[in-house]
């Protein structure tokens, strides 16, 4: 959710240049900053990350810092058209970390998932535990972040690299599971759970994502790692029956639906690390999907033009057969 930082970050730090380069892809939307469009110190440059042009175009003219935000990261997408995830994770970071080892930048932000570390039945991922990812996108993620400490190691570039919980809230793209779950209901379409519902995620609401990278750019060393966490974990069926009820539905509108393969079954990280530089999280899981379902419900010519097409598409491909 990039474009959630760029809005935060000129909001917090209005006296830096933002320079946003993305591709616009199915997921990409310029919508997501119309208010910050007409910002004096923002750029927006159309350009794929896996271009070296495209790159030098937007940091040609001196960056200090690199927050890579670029991703594919669905993934169920990843399992049905695995090769865009290795093109944009790897190739497209192994792009960047050329660019900003050639330009001198000063400080380059990997933005990474848990997923990196497969799944875990008990306990906690720390900072250091093994990668032994699951699926094409987890797969794709944890090559990108090996990278980049080789880049750290190699070449002494300025490297962080932060492994965050599941983050959500507004203009969030609704083929993930919250806002998939707020929108079908708007709708009054069911909403598709994958197996019983059991597995377990830890989510961070996204304003409280963007506090955690801006205080690690502020703060951190370069070459550290950072798992960004809250504590929030919860059952998927947990969370659907919550929108459920906030929303004044039944569970008569859950439709259960084949696991997807390789599901992993839960994720929780230790942040006690980020937390030493002195962040929490300020939203608590309750209030963060109120304020999220509150948005999409304001918000509905946003998500219904996204909801048609190439969405609609995939959607029907993804779930139909289940």
């Amino acid at each position: 959710m990039g474009s959630s930082f760029i809005k935060y970050i000129l909001k917090t730090h209005p006296d830096w240049q933002v320079v946003n380069l993305d591709k616009l892809t199915y997921a990409g939307n310029l919508d997501n900053l119309k208010e910050v469009e007409n910002h004096k110190n923002y750029k927006f440059v159309k350009g794929d990350i896996a271009e070296r042009g495209d790159v030098e175009k937007a940091i040609g003219d001196g960056v200090d810092k690199i927050f890579n935000y670029s991703a594919e990261t669905h993934v169920d997408r990843s399992i049905l058209e695995p090769e865009a995830f290795i093109k944009t994770d790897i190739f497209g970071t192994f792009t960047l970390l050329e660019a900003a080892r050639e330009y001198d930048v000063a400080q380059y932000i990997q933005i990474s998932t848990d997923e990196v570390f497969g799944s875990i039945e008990q306990g906690l991922f720390f900072e250091d535990s093994p990668f032994a990812p699951n699926s094409p996108y987890a797969a794709s993620k944890a090559g990108a972040d090996l990278l980049c400490r080789s880049y750290f190691k190699t070449y002494n570039l300025p490297v962080i690299v932060t492994h965050s919980c599941n983050f959500y809230g507004p203009n969030q793209y609704p083929e993930k599971l919250i806002p998939l779950f707020i929108t079908n209901l708007l709708e009054n379409k069911k909403i598709p759970v994958y197996g019983k519902g059991n597995q377990v995620r830890e989510w961070i609401f996204v304003e409280d994502h963007c506090r955690a990278i801006d205080l690690i750019a502020q703060k951190s060393e370069a070459g550290e790692v950072y798992n960004i966490g809250t504590g929030h974990s919860k059952e998927n069926i947990e969370t659907a029956i919550f929108i459920l009820d906030e929303l004044g539905f039944g569970e008569e509108m859950i439709e259960y639906v084949k696991d997807r393969p390789g599901h992993d079954f839960r994720y929780a990280l230790n942040s006690e690390k980020l937390r030493r530089l002195g962040w929490d999280p300020l939203l608590s899981w309750e209030e963060g999907l109120r304020r999220t379902i509150k948005w999409y419900q304001e918000n509905r010519e946003w998500w219904q033009k996204i909801k048609s097409g190439e969405y609609l598409e995939y959607y029907k491909k993804q779930y139909a057969q289940k």
